[in-house]
């Protein structure tokens, strides 16, 4: 008998007021159930249902309200679920996950593990037992979602019903089930149902259709987008969809995925269509743009628009002996905009970053004298008492 070193943690109520030891406990019982699947997948689907089972009860008096919890679980529930759904199982293994699982969605009151919905097809493991699960299931979704509003009204299986019907190919029934006015979470599986039966036009056309104040766009571009690219329309994907559907948690980040996913287009274009979809945040592209090695472009992006001071103090010093008259820009736009008063919770130490590596890179391309004057300048044009001034001050004789 196995034991888990997990289950002794996660008790209910385990867990105090603060989020950061639950979050640090959640990653490392997945990363003891990743470790078992590596030699024995049945054992490692147990684990990772018995976990799923214990998270919210563990995590009841947590608070959730910064909402990194919510992104650990989250991230937790799309490491195992592929573990349980590709585990070889025999029917009555599965069967017996998949009862233990629904009954810890349907006692999950914060909820934390509420997207289990959306994956139940999967973790079905077979067409055969996704059809089960349907057959159950779709009466009542029928009745919670009828137009007859004495009948209709919520019920907690909906994602589970139409996401099992997808795992058994029953494509037709999620698009006649969908034609109700409801939410985007469910009438995307009628998008994902048309595209299923090669009805990718239309598919396009019913998730455009959707778009309204209760749905987020970015939602319908990344399903639209993977339609598109899933029928090697790659520069369609890419005009209509690609620079929207890509949005990462930073300017760069954005970049990154778009190019990544892109390859055929020139980095030089992705930046100059990214940059395009944030008119006033330009400088917010420098990043990007270094990134790409297009250093006249990042240059020019800082200079347009405000610009994080160090992100361009941390420019100028790794490139100062590589590409010194880059660095030598980007160093004196940081001076600029902290001289404008740019950058949060700016220290004396950040000042002294931006002027020694812009003064570094000005002595490897042979221009210290003449960039020294720059900055001078530079400083001298702040308001009277600023900070710059304070910290520069003596060193540039003002």
């Amino acid at each position: 008998m196995h034991t888990w070193e997990f289950k002794a943690r996660f008790r209910r109520h385990a867990f105090g007021w603060k989020s950061q030891p639950a979050i640090q406990r959640v990653k490392q019982a997945v990363a003891e159930i990743k470790k078992v699947a590596r030699h024995d997948a049945v054992l490692a689907a147990e684990g990772a249902v018995t976990l799923l089972e214990r998270l919210s009860p563990a995590l009841e008096h947590v608070d959730s309200s910064s909402g990194a919890l919510g992104t650990a679980v989250n991230h937790a529930i799309t490491e195992i679920v592929p573990i349980i759904a590709k585990a070889p199982a025999d029917p009555t293994t599965r069967e017996g996950w998949l009862e233990r699982l629904w009954a810890a969605c349907e006692a999950d009151e914060i909820p934390y593990i509420e997207t289990l919905d959306d994956d139940w097809g999967d973790l079905c493991g077979s067409k055969e037992v996704a059809s089960a699960w349907a057959e159950r299931l779709v009466g009542i979704t029928r009745m919670a979602l009828s137009p007859d509003k004495n009948v209709r009204g919520h019920f907690h299986g909906t994602a589970a019903c139409l996401s099992a019907l997808y795992g058994a190919e029953r494509y037709p029934e999620i698009v006649d089930i969908l034609q109700v006015d409801t939410i985007w979470p469910y009438k995307r599986w009628a998008v994902k149902a048309l595209a299923a039966m090669g009805r990718k036009a239309e598919a396009i056309r019913y998730a455009e259709s959707c778009r309204g104040p209760w749905t987020h766009d970015g939602e319908v571009d990344r399903i639209c987008e993977e339609i598109l690219l899933s029928s090697g329309m790659f520069e369609e994907a890419y005009e209509r969809y690609g620079l929207l559907a890509n949005r990462g948690g930073t300017y760069l980040a954005t970049y990154r995925a778009v190019a990544s996913k892109y390859p055929h287009k020139a980095p030089r274009q992705i930046l100059a269509d990214l940059v395009k979809t944030t008119p006033g945040d330009e400088g917010k592209w420098f990043a990007a743009a270094k990134e790409a090695g297009l250093y006249d472009e990042a240059l020019d992006l800082a200079s347009r628009t405000p610009c994080d001071p160090r992100t361009l103090a941390r420019a100028a010093r790794d490139l100062a002996e590589a590409r010194p008259a880059f660095a030598v820009g980007a160093g004196l736009l940081a001076l600029h905009w902290l001289v404008q008063g740019y950058g949060y919770e700016i220290t004396g130490a950040d000042v002294w970053a931006a002027y020694s590596s812009t003064l570094t890179a000005a002595e490897t391309s042979g221009n210290a004298d003449e960039t020294r004057e720059r900055v001078k300048k530079l400083v001298a044009g702040e308001r009277a008492g600023g900070f710059v001034s304070r910290i520069l001050g003596r060193e540039l004789g003002l």
